[in-house]
């Protein structure tokens, strides 16, 4: 079975596996549902991504939680910023007035806009980044997907470094996530192009050629 990869750090829907009583039904279904709607997103498979979210999202409307919502909405924004997408975040948007304080840090966080305050309130593998932590600090987020959605932050806030982008393109690289790698590698090679560097810039292209199947 194909290992999937959900936020290091971020508020897991299912706790306390093999407890007593067991976790009902809802919650299994929306974790496996987002963990299956970000691999595919990650992938470029739109289709299967927009079925997964649907199902994920609708077994945690059941529960009238506005904060289990706002957590799939913050999910998919993420995956998004991993993948350099900066839409606005309009369905966590559209709940936040009854999330909670964690829950709006993490979305300002995305936004590129996290206080100082609301550092405090992020996953660990966040907190340096949105304190304004060199892009180095990209090499202690061990999780693929935290260390692509920390280096879409960096690239949104205007941060991101040559090493950024490197590590970005890696993590993507190594899981097979052809959206997000493509997006990273995109960026490398039109700053290669800025740059003057022709020859880089083509190996590049030749790499996102691979990657789509485009021999």
């Amino acid at each position: 079975m194909k290992r999937t990869w959900m936020l290091a750090g971020f508020i897991w829907l299912v706790a306390g596996c093999g407890s007593k009583p067991p976790a009902p039904d809802w919650q299994m279904n929306a974790h496996d549902s987002l963990a299956r709607y970000a691999n595919s997103y990650l992938e470029g498979n739109d289709r299967v991504a927009a079925a997964e979210f649907e199902r994920a999202r609708g077994a945690l409307e059941s529960t009238g939680q506005p904060a289990l919502v706002a957590r799939a909405e913050l999910t998919r924004c993420a995956v998004r910023v991993a993948s350099l997408v900066m839409d606005p975040c309009d369905g966590f948007e559209r709940l936040r007035p009854d999330a909670p304080a964690a829950e709006q840090a993490y979305a300002d966080f995305l936004a590129g806009h996290a206080t100082a305050a609301q550092a405090a309130l992020l996953p660990a593998p966040y907190q340096r980044i949105a304190q304004g932590a060199a892009a180095g600090d990209l090499r202690s987020v061990a999780d693929p997907l935290s260390r692509l959605v920390a280096a879409g932050v960096l690239f949104r806030t205007g941060h991101a470094t040559p090493e950024t982008l490197v590590l970005a393109s890696d993590a993507a690289s190594a899981q097979g996530w052809r959206r997000a790698l493509l997006a990273w590698l995109g960026v490398q090679a039109a700053r290669a192009e800025q740059a003057g560097a022709s020859e880089e810039a083509q190996r590049l292209r030749r790499r996102m050629a691979l990657v789509t199947g485009a021999h």
